[in-house]
């Protein structure tokens, strides 16, 4: 193995010459119009200085840029939609995607090639447009790259399954600065690592996804009182629903919105996103026991396009938050309680549980067929603290710590798209141990250096 260190240490600078010399798209040092925007990210405190940020136009600018930053040896990072606590790095290069939005829907095979900085909500816009939808997360400002090699689990999950089970081929720079094109049947390891791998074996530049034919659905928000009882009930059936309905639930304390009552603002609060992707009049029946569970305090469910459940993002929010993410078997009533005294008593400016119930088409898939191999859990949580004092920062990152120790009942398991500084420690928790194993051994294969380990790395395995 290459001897990182050696290597940084000799060759410190970034070669911005060579970079602007070799690569067509843009080039931005600090200073150039631009470099701002482009090393600003979604969370907040971060506030990293690259040496040289480039905006590639094709996959030749970035295999130029692939491997200036494998013979240099200075920090290298990979940025997309910059939700990731890895999209920068300080004095070293970023590869940012975003300048790859390429999007080609073919509605007749249901099939579309799409680039890595396509945002989740234009995609689901222009496959709206011919009455088709893949499944990604919850948000919509996230780029497609990033949440693909990661899983994507999200509002189409039990219906359709994890973004990765509609990934058909990609293409893929790897360090050696060579594009491959993978699926199935061409390098098939490497296919199978970019599937939950995160980004450990290159630089996706191309994606190919299989289209589910999904019209008008039943969707939105509904907030409920946070009590024991309708959590216990909420996840209860969550569990039960038809697999067309998939749930992402807030439990936190209520926000002060225009639409929240002023005296329930600061109370515990269910706020719920619900998806049903199938008839309105079949998930008007699915919703109704969770509308049973409590008086609700907001209700906005009800028909609308898939591409509405990803509003647009609130302009100039970069949240600071302590956060940790976990896999359970189950919420009971006792967890429920616990999750709601914990809330209440959190001096976060706003603390939340969120919990994602999983099943049906996701846990269909084989445990061995990606690198993502949690099918078999039942329920995905979040635990966050968002803050705004810096000093504060030990406070709320013991607090969500204890939250996700007392929930995980000791039984190991983290989704690595939501690894963040707790990454180096928890990175195995992401892939049961043959995973794991086959992952370092296709990383030997493909990035013996480690030269792509700004992230939730996986390290080559030995000799």
């Amino acid at each position: 193995m290459v001897d990182e260190s050696n290597t940084v240490t000799e060759r410190s600078a970034a070669p911005i010459a060579q970079l602007r010399a070799t690569v067509s798209g843009r080039v931005l040092v600090p200073g150039d119009a631009g470099y701002d925007e482009a090393r600003t990210v979604y969370p907040g405190g971060m506030d990293q200085r690259p040496a040289v940020i480039v905006q590639p136009a094709d996959a030749a600018d970035v295999t130029q840029v692939v491997s200036v930053a494998r013979e240099s040896g200075v920090p290298f990072a990979v940025k997309s939609g910059g939700h990731s606590v890895f999209s920068l790095c300080d004095d070293g290069i970023v590869l940012d995607l975003s300048s790859l939005r390429d999007l080609r829907v073919d509605p007749e095979t249901r099939t579309v090639w799409a680039q890595p900085g396509v945002t989740t909500r234009d995609f689901s816009l222009a496959a709206a447009e011919h009455g088709l939808a893949i499944g990604f997360g919850d948000v919509g400002s996230v780029g497609l790259g990033g949440i693909t090699v990661g899983g994507g689990v999200g509002y189409l999950s039990r219906k359709y399954g994890l973004t990765i089970d509609d990934l058909l081929a990609a293409e893929v720079v790897t360090a050696d600065g060579e594009v491959r094109l993978v699926d199935a049947e061409h390098e098939p390891d490497l296919f199978w690592a970019i599937r939950g791998g995160g980004g450990n074996f290159g630089v996706v530049t191309r994606m190919r996804f299989r289209l589910h034919e999904l019209g008008t659905i039943l969707g939105g928000m509904l907030m409920l009182p946070a009590t024991a009882e309708v959590i216990d009930g909420f996840v209860k059936e969550a569990q039960r629903a038809p697999e067309e309905l998939s749930s992402i639930v807030n439990i936190m304390t209520a926000p002060p919105m225009p639409f929240v009552p002023e005296e329930l603002h600061g109370k515990p609060a269910v706020l719920a996103m619900l998806v049903y992707a199938g008839e309105v009049e079949a998930g008007e029946r699915a919703v109704a026991p969770f509308r049973a569970l409590a008086t609700p305090i907001v209700d906005f469910v009800g028909p609308m396009t898939y591409p509405e459940v990803y509003p647009p993002d609130e302009e100039g929010y970069h949240p600071v938050a302590a956060s940790r993410n976990l896999f359970a078997d189950d919420i009971d009533l006792d967890d429920a309680a616990l999750i709601v005294e914990r809330i209440t008593t959190s001096k976060a400016s706003m603390a939340a549980v969120q919990v994602r119930v999983l099943g049906g088409a996701l846990a269909r898939v084989p445990q061995d067929a990606t690198a993502f191999a949690h099918r078999d859990r039942a329920i995905m949580l979040n635990v966050a603290a968002v803050y705004e004092n810096p000093d504060e920062a030990e406070e709320h990152t013991r607090w969500v710590e204890e939250v996700t120790a007392a929930l995980q009942k000791g039984v190991p398991g983290a989704y690595v798209n939501f690894l963040e500084d707790d990454s180096e420690a928890r990175i195995q928790e992401a892939y049961p141990e043959p995973t794991w194993t086959r992952l370092r051994a296709v990383k030997r294969v493909y990035d013996p250096a480690n030269l792509f380990r700004l992230n939730s790395n996986i390290p080559p395995a030995d000799d």
